[in-house]
């Protein structure tokens, strides 16, 4: 009877660890930041022109420091684009199942100055997400990312 108890005091600990862990390492595993080698207008024109190179389209830009602005606040540049490829956007919202990601549609790339003056990006893992969905959502979501990922690393060259 003893060993059972320690047993299960052993799986009820290694649980809780394993949880914490997961607790600890999934917001580093769900966005992703990259530094850019320029300042941070010089990375948003490279960036929209990347996006336009990859037939990908901006239907929305907030411009995060401008509104707190608005309100008081003064913040360093930060600006959030809204990605959008109508064929891979078509692909989800035409079946009723899959349109539950539409929440997380489009893509955010955000572009940011830390008080170091150094430029980064700033995305949600969708690869990672895509996994976790399956179907034509891990498909549509996975090759998004990697188009993503692509615009990026070329708006950085």
């Amino acid at each position: 009877m003893k060993q059972i108890g320690i047993g299960i005091a052993g799986l009820v600990f290694g649980v809780v660890l394993a949880l914490l862990i997961v607790n600890s390492m999934a917001p580093k595993m769900m966005l992703i930041e990259s530094e850019s080698p320029y300042d941070f207008n010089t990375t948003v024109e490279r960036f929209e022109k990347s996006v336009a190179q990859a037939n990908w389209k901006i239907p929305a830009v907030h411009d995060l420091q401008a509104t707190m602005d608005k309100f008081g606040h003064d913040v360093r540049a930060v600006k959030v684009f809204e990605l959008c490829h109508p064929d891979h956007a078509a692909k989800i919202l035409k079946e009723d199942e899959e349109r539950i990601v539409s929440s997380m549609m489009p893509c955010r790339v955000a572009i940011y100055e830390r008080a170091d003056g150094k430029v980064y990006f700033s995305r949600m893992n969708s690869k990672l997400m895509a996994g976790m969905m399956g179907g034509i959502i891990d498909e549509v979501m996975a090759e998004a990312y990697e188009e993503n990922e692509a615009i990026i690393k070329n708006s950085m060259k």
